[in-house]
């Protein structure tokens, strides 16, 4: 089943396709419902490691009403959030590849399940990507929270004996 609201989705990101018929063509035919499109025409691609990128996402959905699109993919161990194009070859984040101009994405069709890459925020087909420094902020704040998190829960396990216990 598709969404319908996916129609302006879909021709959003075949505008950027070499051939936007054929990508078309290979999701319909794609059995995992996937296709690849070229970074660093309209957006570019910064990937996080979910482990950060999920409260990341947090973050920055409450920053704005609306994020660009952001893709999971399976297993979840990445997440893509998409950029203005020229974001990846500025970007110098720690821990963080950027697809941009010279790069393909796997890109699952908007509205439908896929094998192996989901939306968590799919596009809207308006153009709307995420703000590069809103999503380093949102990256910051959610590194911070975690680090917050990870010295609230050592505080709290027992003091542990450096020393090995001697030879009886």
């Amino acid at each position: 089943m598709t969404d319908p609201g996916a129609k302006d989705a879909v021709e959003w990101l075949v505008s950027v396709a070499p051939d936007p018929d054929a990508c078309r063509r290979e999701w319909e035919r794609s059995p995992v419902g996937v296709a690849l499109l070229p970074a660093g025409r309209r957006w570019d691609v910064l990937i996080l490691p979910g482990e950060l990128g999920y409260p990341t996402l947090d973050v920055l959905t409450r920053l704005v009403d609306r994020p660009g699109p952001v893709l999971a993919d399976f297993g979840e161990s990445r997440m893509g959030f998409f950029v203005p194009s020229g974001t990846a070859e500025r970007w110098l984040g720690t821990g963080v590849r950027g697809a941009g101009r010279g790069t393909w994405i796997v890109v699952p069709y908007p509205g439908r399940p896929s094998g192996g890459m989901r939306w968590l925020i799919p596009p809207d087909g308006s153009g709307t990507l995420s703000d590069p420094t809103l999503l380093e902020l949102a990256m910051h704040e959610a590194a911070a929270n975690m680090a917050n998190a990870g010295r609230a829960h050592d505080a709290q396990e027992p003091p542990r004996d450096p020393w090995p216990p001697a030879p009886s």
